[in-house]
């Protein structure tokens, strides 16, 4: 199967198994024995699937659970940016079955989808020499609870999509905006991230690596696309990693 089109298009061959450990572990030994760009690994339901951070991610079956293969090219913008081109290309996938409704899912920072507040999906990125494995996970028919966030599923809003039908439509994204990526640069990326966004002034806690706990203001996203948050005293903080929070 092709997805997408243009200069930077890539084949995307779409795998599937019912029942893995890890989709992103099984495509990185693709990836070592010699995994071609644009390659998709998708499981029926996984028993050791990961998020951020190391947590464990809950997969029922139903759900969307599966990852991508990414080859670096010289040239490319920094590989940990490669967190927004997936965030920007699920929410354009699942902004397509949300189509002819009223529901508008909405980015937060790094790599979350949000509907009303609630999370959607997540995105864990790991690298292996010149390739970066993108693993991905969607709340299509159920959604797992958490103790620290409000989750949801899209079949809670009316809209019932199968896990092959969200594959293909996440490889055609993926291939668009990965040429816009590496074609337009990070910048590009950046404003349509921006764009379906939460807007700037919403107010943010961040929990950062040190252990600080920061509350400000949404201020965009700085030009490598780490986040500004404007805090009380008048000052911008910018945080390359963390949980953030919608207050």
């Amino acid at each position: 199967m092709v997805a997408g089109g243009g200069t930077g298009a890539v084949l995307s061959r779409l795998l599937h198994v019912p029942e893995t450990g890890s989709t992103n572990a099984d495509l990185r030994q693709l990836a070592e024995a010699g995994g071609e760009d644009g390659l998709w690994l998708r499981a029926d339901r996984q028993t050791a699937g990961r998020g951020r951070q190391g947590r464990e991610w809950c997969s029922p079956s139903g759900n969307f659970y599966g990852s991508t293969l990414v080859r670096l090219r010289p040239g490319d913008p920094m590989a940990a940016t490669l967190a927004l081109v997936a965030a920007v290309a699920i929410e354009d996938a699942v902004a397509a079955c949300l189509s002819g409704t009223t529901t508008r899912a909405m980015l937060k920072w790094p790599n979350d989808l949000l509907i009303d507040r609630a999370k959607l999906s997540g995105i864990l990125l790991e690298r292996t020499g010149d390739a970066v494995i993108i693993g991905m996970g969607i709340n299509l028919a159920s959604a797992p609870q958490l103790p620290d966030r409000a989750t949801t599923a899209l079949v809670d809003h009316g809209v019932d999509v199968a896990p092959a039908t969200m594959q293909a439509l996440l490889a055609e994204a993926m291939t668009r905006w990965l040429a816009v990526w590496r074609e337009q640069g990070l910048g590009a990326i950046v404003q349509r991230w921006e764009a379906r966004a939460h807007p700037r002034g919403t107010p943010l806690t961040a929990h950062v690596p040190d252990g600080q706990v920061l509350t400000g203001a949404f201020e965009g996203l700085a030009h490598d696309g780490a986040l500004r948050l404007a805090l009380a005293d008048g000052t911008a903080h910018v945080i390359h990693a963390g949980d953030i929070f919608l207050v």
